[in-house]
């Protein structure tokens, strides 16, 4: 194969692969840090949510004040979506997943030093601006590293960062809070992220960068994405701009409803399974890792059902709404839970639903790359869709924690995050419009 050469920015220039070559697998590697790095941003917010019970009983908290503490995050983190993406597209991923890593490192580390609910807050809200970038800057990552028929497995695999993370997180915790107490586990976390932080740093390349790629991997990385270009001939769509489009809309309030579903498992699902099921916290450390599993594997499925459906010919908008449609109303199983006799048969309905929500997931960080008007978009896109997203991480854990107080139960919270789940597959089955790079043509 040719090697190629370095143009005098220190990109490679374009090379190619002779007939036959064998194409790398170096993405992977990418995808792998990548997927890593999500698991951390996950670890260190969900640590609270585990912690919460002896942070309660510590500081004198009610639910209603715990749901405040729990939302206060989302208050930052959604609005800092927007320029999050605008930042991923400028910065890179490599300046910008170190940097956010760094921050919110440090951020969680300075939460076991808190001395009351006001400093938490105060934390929470900064922990927030410096884990916004993360899932904007993954979705650039996905782009410049995978071809279009590869995305949604790279996608699932990122997004399977989340569940990673908040499964991990249990045990760990757990165990942290039950041997040194709950400040031991955010200076243990936090200092986790600090260190992906400097590994991140000196890892990551952009494809024309690296010198550890091969030519044919990056040829075949090349030609998915001049597939792209050439088959949709995009028009530039100026940032401000993008909200005119219906597709645009269509993620924002379909992702909001995945994730309202969602942060109910990052935030308040350990104490609804110790609460309702009188479980001790080291118990609930093994059975609580359960739907989570179940959502690394649906993010995977979801992932690589969407890719063999675009391999195989079905139309990319086919392709992507039949998983997000079917995901969605998998998703509503957890409205089962209010049923279940026993704590076996509610593990059984919401490992299905948090199955399914990530199964869902794995199209959806799809789409930002699958409707950008340009390669530089992506990001922008990536951060209005999850800015909208975790609009309903600001609602979910408040109204949950008002409800559970005032019924001393979760069974309506349950009932309405089915219900919105079913809202969001047919948002998608009915709204979203077809699937092509955004052009000034068609608006909401």
């Amino acid at each position: 194969m040719e090697s190629d050469s370095l143009t005098s920015g220190g990109e490679r220039a374009p090379g190619r692969a002779t007939p036959g070559s064998k194409v790398g697998r170096y993405r992977y590697l990418v995808l792998a840090a990548v997927t890593l790095g999500i698991a951390v941003n996950y670890l260190d917010r969900a640590t609270i949510s585990v912690a919460l019970p002896d942070m309660e009983a510590d500081l004198g908290m009610s639910d209603a004040l715990a749901g405040v503490l729990l939302s206060s995050f989302f208050w930052t983190y959604s609005a800092a979506q927007l320029p999050a993406g605008f930042l991923a597209g400028r910065l890179g991923p490599r300046k910008l997943i170190a940097l956010s890593a760094l921050v919110f490192g440090a951020v969680t580390m300075l939460m076991g030093l808190a001395w009351g609910v006001g400093s938490l807050v105060v934390l929470r809200l900064l922990l927030g601006i410096g884990e916004a970038p993360a899932f904007p800057a993954a979705a650039q990552v996905v782009s410049e590293w995978f071809p279009k028929g590869e995305r949604s497995f790279a996608s699932g695999t990122f997004n399977n960062g989340n569940p990673i993370g908040s499964t991990l997180c249990i045990p760990l915790v757990a165990l942290l809070v039950a041997s040194f107490g709950w400040r031991a586990s955010f200076l243990v976390t936090g200092g986790l992220a600090v260190a992906y932080a400097v590994g991140w740093w000196f890892f990551y390349r952009s494809p024309r960068e690296s010198r550890r790629v091969g030519d044919a991997e990056l040829a075949h990385i090349r030609s998915g994405q001049e597939e792209r270009a050439d088959a949709e001939q995009p028009v530039a769509v100026s940032w401000k701009s993008l909200f005119r489009h219906r597709a645009v809309w269509s993620m924002m309030i379909g992702f909001f409803c995945i994730n309202f579903v969602a942060y109910f498992f990052i935030t308040w699902f350990p104490t609804y399974l110790v609460n309702t099921y009188d479980l001790t916290l080291l118990n609930f450390g093994f059975l609580g890792m359960v739907p989570g599993i179940a959502s690394m594997l649906g993010g995977w499925t979801g992932g690589l059902v969407s890719d063999w459906l675009v391999r195989r010919g079905t139309d990319l908008t086919t392709a992507r709404k039949g998983c997000l449609v079917g995901g969605l109303l998998g998703t509503s199983v957890i409205a089962l839970a209010v049923v279940s006799p026993g704590v076996g048969t509610a593990l059984v309905a919401l490992s299905v639903s948090y199955f399914s929500s990530t199964f869902a997931a794995a199209s959806v960080w799809c789409l930002p790359a699958d409707v950008a008007p340009t390669a530089a978009h992506v990001g922008s896109l990536g951060g209005i869709q999850n800015a909208a997203a975790n609009c309903a991480g600001i609602v979910s854990p408040i109204l949950i924690g008002v409800i559970t107080g005032i019924t001393s139960s979760f069974a309506v919270p349950l009932l309405i995050a089915g219900g919105v789940a079913v809202l969001g597959a047919l948002n998608y089955a009915f709204f979203m419009p077809r699937l092509r790079p955004l052009t000034t043509e068609e608006t909401a």
